[in-house]
């Protein structure tokens, strides 16, 4: 992936007309630019929806916001990675702060879900962050590198070193609240030396921040020391907003 990278996490919002009527609009909004990556993760009913959109845009990327640990089964209402695969996705979130508080996912399982997009072509990018009660507490070290540890348990070194990290701070996403670039940046070096150590090689993959991050802020963040990109939420619906985030 070349840095920076932008990742546009749309939730729950843009069915597919939506999503067409979005991307259509980006398209002829934005030049290619070799110097950066730009990432869509659209809800799964809109994903074939932006792949037709886009044509033959090979500069955009589309990736899906969940998969199942499976590859095929009775798990109603889940989507595997080769079906992602199959509908155009070559991303995948993985562990984001929904996934976990919401719905429970748990380490074990963003392991799981990881392997299994790794085997099926799909490249993960594992989302980490505390609580607020758990920054309070001084535990965001721990609590992201517990997340870290295991999330990445079930990769080799190679596969994790051609993936993506997110620092995500649970307590600035939606809230308005921001983590400062320096905020940021400690713990990106705490991703960056955990990953020098139990994964030779992969200490230089891109590690993005998440949280409340919009166009008033994307550049302050991204000066940040080792702040390779931002992962993004409700400020990437706005097609104006979020081309101008992906221009900083």
């Amino acid at each position: 992936m070349q840095r920076p990278v932008f990742a546009a996490n749309w939730k729950m919002h843009l069915g597919p007309s939506d999503a067409r009527a979005y991307m259509a609009s980006f398209a002829a909004r934005w030049t290619p630019r070799e110097d950066r990556t730009v990432i869509f993760f659209p809800a799964d009913i809109s994903v074939t929806s932006v792949v037709h959109a886009l044509g033959s845009r090979t500069d955009l990327g589309i990736g899906v916001q969940n998969i199942w640990t499976e590859d095929k089964g009775a798990f109603t209402g889940e989507t595997s990675a080769p079906m992602a695969r199959d509908g155009g996705a070559r991303y995948v979130l993985v562990g984001h702060s929904e996934r976990r508080h919401v719905f429970g996912e748990t380490d074990v399982q963003t392991a799981k879900k990881c392997a299994a997009a790794a085997r099926n072509g799909l490249t993960p990018l594992l989302c980490v962050g505390e609580l607020l009660s758990e920054r309070e507490a001084g535990a965001t070290n721990q609590v992201v590198l517990r997340q870290l540890r295991g999330g990445l348990a079930e990769l080799t070194p190679s596969v994790v070193a051609s993936m993506a990290i997110a620092y995500e701070p649970v307590w600035a996403i939606g809230t308005g609240r921001t983590a400062t670039a320096a905020d940021a940046s400690a713990v990106h070096a705490e991703i960056r030396k955990f990953l020098g150590e139990q994964f030779p090689g992969a200490e230089n993959i891109p590690v993005l921040y998440g949280g409340s991050v919009n166009a008033g802020n994307a550049k302050s963040l991204l000066a940040g020391d080792g702040i390779d990109g931002l992962l993004v939420g409700g400020a990437s619906l706005d097609v104006e907003g979020w081309a101008s985030i992906c221009d900083t």
